[in-house]
């Protein structure tokens, strides 16, 4: 099973579909699980948090709301897709398809997700890929930093802050691709470290 997470910044590329039509043709093998970026939904969210200062809690919150709006749309362009609940529905759930994680409330009792800004949907699709034991995570994103150190990664702003500690705890083989660099297999893409 590969969790492969679509970067909310592909919202507004031709490149979302490829990426889609791809996706599904690779899912005919495997179990394919798309987690969702925020992209503009989230944009929104922390504009609103600039203007009105509310809690990082109750961004949090919204930010998880956002990442399932995009995943809607996700689900509608890729029509061979289902829609995944977890930990509503359970891997065993999972079988050879494309489904689209739609994150929900259930997320927030979660002790190892922290309600903050540092966590986001990088971090939630690793975290994601290590409670379904995944064989892989491969983040696609719009970055043009060339970095295959997970720290230097942060440091630009490429990945969440939160990225390196859930990383540490339990490390899963990793890939960072490019949203024009569409050839998931073979492997060609950045391993992260």
């Amino acid at each position: 099973m590969r969790i492969i997470k679509l970067g909310g910044s592909l919202f507004h590329t031709p490149e979302l579909r490829q990426w889609l039509e791809l996706l599904d043709r690779a899912s005919q093998n495997e179990a394919v699980v798309i987690v969702p970026g925020g992209g503009p939904f989230a944009d929104e969210v922390r504009h609103a948090q600039r203007l009105h200062r509310f809690s990082d809690s109750a961004a949090h919150h919204m930010a998880l709301l956002a990442m399932a709006q995009f995943g809607l749309l996700l689900a509608d362009l890729a029509p061979n897709s289902q829609a995944f609940y977890y930990p509503q529905h359970h891997v065993s759930e999972l079988e050879h398809g494309l489904h689209v994680w739609l994150p929900d409330r259930s997320l927030l009792t979660m002790s190892d997700i922290a309600h903050s800004w540092d966590i986001s949907s990088d971090s939630l699709a690793l975290w994601l890929s290590q409670q379904l034991e995944a064989d892989e995570l491969i983040m696609i994103k719009r970055s043009t930093v060339v970095s295959s150190r997970i720290q230097a990664l942060i440091q630009h702003g490429v990945l969440d802050k939160g990225f390196t500690t859930l990383y540490q705890r339990h490390p899963i083989h990793t890939q960072l691709f490019h949203f024009q660099q569409q050839a998931l297999f073979p492997d060609k893409g950045l391993i992260l470290q």
